[in-house]
């Protein structure tokens, strides 16, 4: 789309927390301090499943992916935020803002796309034990996190080019901490209603379909558990799976709000507010959600610890 002879936006204002002046300093320490812990957290995990052989395995590879895409999330978002915080101004450029959208949709839709293979691993564990390890092979489980993010990038980049081939004249003043969707498409002077179809249409494809295949694999997870005779069976076949289903309860709960819903209902206190919690509480919960309820990588890490310590002395 043609940009017309009016002074085209060069960057844009973030006024996020811009309502809570007088605690900014206070917010930078609470989410410096989560931040730190965050990192620290991802780190310990995925050290502990690259040093522990008996974690090799497919779960705890998408695991350790996971964590990834947690960490890199953060980077994207959190420490330019916590730098705005203690800023007079709070700027971020017009090809910045692009970057830091087409890479936190990159990520956020890689994601949704991990998780639902993440569900087809516990899919074939608990339906076909005796074929995981022909099914689930290294390079199956390389294939899927390569599809993940193949999706995942398609997606963003072409979400990207929508919004920001649109024309930018009027304010730049964005109501948000990070470039997210509807604060910058809020901003454009004007875009029509294929693009926001299109938009929309993206973000049924990535929240709707892995959350559909993600569905059909625990329908068939539930009709093997119930076959099995006993109940601690069936308790420690369901226990794998919790940890999957409270994460994919929250990603799939929080997406959803954000980004299928009418854009006539955006209200940026709110979804500030949500944002929050994805950007920085998702990625430390998360990890910690898989790793803690795990009586395996409990003991793996005590090990590891262990040899350290013996190591030290």
């Amino acid at each position: 789309m043609e940009r017309s002879n009016e002074t085209s936006v060069s960057e844009f204002i973030f006024l996020g927390f811009s309502a809570l002046v007088g605690f900014q300093q206070l917010l930078f320490v609470v989410f410096l301090l989560l931040y730190l812990f965050t990192l620290g957290t991802n780190a310990v995990i995925l050290s502990t499943i690259l040093l522990e052989r008996a974690l090799h395995t497919p779960m705890y590879f998408f695991l350790g992916i996971l964590s990834s895409f947690e960490t890199s999330y953060t980077f994207i978002i959190v420490p330019k935020m916590l730098v705005d915080l203690l800023a007079q101004k709070k700027t971020i450029s017009f090809v910045g803002c692009a970057i830091q959208m087409l890479t936190f949709l990159f990520l956020g839709c890689s994601h949704s796309f991990l998780l639902a293979a993440m569900g087809y691993d516990r899919y074939v564990a608990i339906c076909h034990p005796l074929h995981y390890t022909v099914l689930m092979r290294h390079w199956m489980c390389l294939g899927l996190v390569a599809a993940a993010c193949a999706c995942g990038f398609t997606v963003a980049l072409v979400t990207t080019s929508l919004v920001f081939h649109l024309p930018f004249h009027s304010s730049n003043q964005l109501h948000h901490f990070f470039c997210d969707i509807s604060p910058v498409l809020k901003l454009a002077s004007h875009h029509t209603r294929h693009s926001q179809m299109v938009i929309f249409m993206l973000g049924v494809f990535v929240l709707v379909i892995p959350l559909l295949l993600i569905l059909a694999s625990y329908i068939r997870i539930i009709s093997a558990v119930l076959k099995i005779p006993s109940t601690g069976g069936r308790y420690k076949a369901f226990s794998t799976c919790a940890s999957h289903l409270i994460v994919v309860t929250v990603h799939y709960g929080c997406a959803s709000f954000i980004y299928l819903r009418p854009k006539t209902n955006y209200t940026s206190g709110q979804d500030a507010l949500i944002s929050v919690s994805y950007t920085i509480l998702t990625p430390l919960f998360n990890p910690m959600i898989y790793s803690l309820r795990n009586k395996e990588f409990k003991a793996a890490l005590w090990r590891l610890m262990g040899q350290n310590l013996c190591f030290k002395h």
